[in-house]
């Protein structure tokens, strides 16, 4: 355990600071080294926090902006427009090591844009990955990129293979944690030419490298970490959620059907309700943007109060952890013996 300081960028998200102080609240009460820094505009955090009965301390602060980034504003724009917004604010508290980490729920664009601009790149980083956790058979998997990178090189795939397997190997003390290649089959001769090349390039880098995984196997939990480009991990991820709902509103449906399914629903209500939880989306919000000098976790934008109390903790378990060293470390040891 260790002091850690988390900035958290108050007006970000569908709710804003209705859902984000209530959750720096409740991680402040369950963590007593933690210190949060909430980002935004004074008069509006400050009512919020009397309406929740907090109270600045030596552990929770208040510091200021005067903008707020919209959830469909231009990245660019927000960027270069909006310096004092309390995305870009906690961003730059990071940068300046006044915080160890920044969490926002706010436009994923802006938040990737601004965080690249401010902290800029780990050495041997070419472009910062979302990483997000998913639910498995096992317990869970690591699966990058998310969203960020459309198109990406061979190279740029080894580069997220290594900052998953160093994130994994920092959060659960795995020595090899093992890395899959997501591929529309498992055979070596499968894919197109990136991914091939993809393929070599991570079965002689050194890692745990499993070969070729293919979309079942993610939630099979066949590997710690399964890596692809954005345009197929973002696919991935809105089928699953899309999946998840529907069998959701389908149990439903047919449980209310009549007098006999209501009794069947009522009987099997302890199961479903363990099921729900087992597979809760909200225990899984929190993906991290890997390749930063700096831990930067995007919430999902609508996040209630549970949902972004866990994106808090992956970032306080990130700093904790020393995700960041391990993936410098990791990188320079590769350059070392490419050289």
């Amino acid at each position: 355990m260790r002091d850690v300081t988390v900035a958290i960028d108050a007006m970000g998200g569908d709710h804003g600071p209705h859902v984000t102080i209530p959750a720096a609240l409740k991680c402040l009460a369950r963590d007593p080294e933690l210190n949060i820094v909430l980002v935004g505009l004074q008069d509006v955090v400050e009512a919020e926090l009397r309406m929740r009965r907090g109270k600045t301390s030596s552990r929770l602060r208040i510091h200021p902006a005067t903008e707020v980034v919209a959830m469909d504003e231009s990245p660019a724009l927000a960027m270069r427009n909006k310096k004092d917004s309390s995305m870009r604010v906690a961003i730059d508290l990071v940068k300046s090591g006044e915080a160890n980490a920044c969490v926002s729920a706010g436009n994923t664009g802006a938040l990737m844009a601004t965080a690249r601009f401010v902290l800029k790149m780990l050495p041997g980083i070419e472009r910062p990955a979302i990483a997000a956790e998913m639910p498995t058979v096992k317990g869970h998997t690591y699966v990058l990129d998310m969203g960020a990178n459309v198109d990406c090189s061979a190279e740029h795939l080894l580069q997220f293979g290594i900052m998953g397997a160093m994130l994994v190997s920092a959060l659960e003390q795995s020595e090899a944690p093992s890395v899959g290649l997501l591929n529309v089959g498992e055979e070596e001769i499968k894919g197109n030419e990136i991914v091939k090349q993809a393929a070599d390039l991570l079965r002689s880098s050194g890692l745990n490298f499993y070969g070729n995984v293919e979309g079942n196997d993610i939630f099979k939990g066949t590997t710690d970490v399964v890596v692809c480009d954005g345009f197929v991990g973002n696919i991935a991820l809105k089928s699953s959620e899309g999946l998840a709902k529907m069998i959701a509103t389908m149990l439903r449906e047919e449980f209310k059907r009549n007098m006999f399914t209501r009794m069947a629903g009522f009987i099997a209500l302890p199961v479903l309700n363990a099921f729900k939880k087992r597979v809760d989306p909200r225990r899984y919000n929190g993906a991290t943007l890997l390749g930063l000098r700096g831990i930067v976790i995007k919430s999902h934008g609508g996040a209630d109060r549970f949902a972004f109390e866990h994106a808090i903790e992956q970032a306080v378990r990130e700093v904790r952890s020393g995700v960041l060293n391990r993936i410098t470390q990791q990188m320079a040891t590769l350059h070392k013996e490419v050289a």
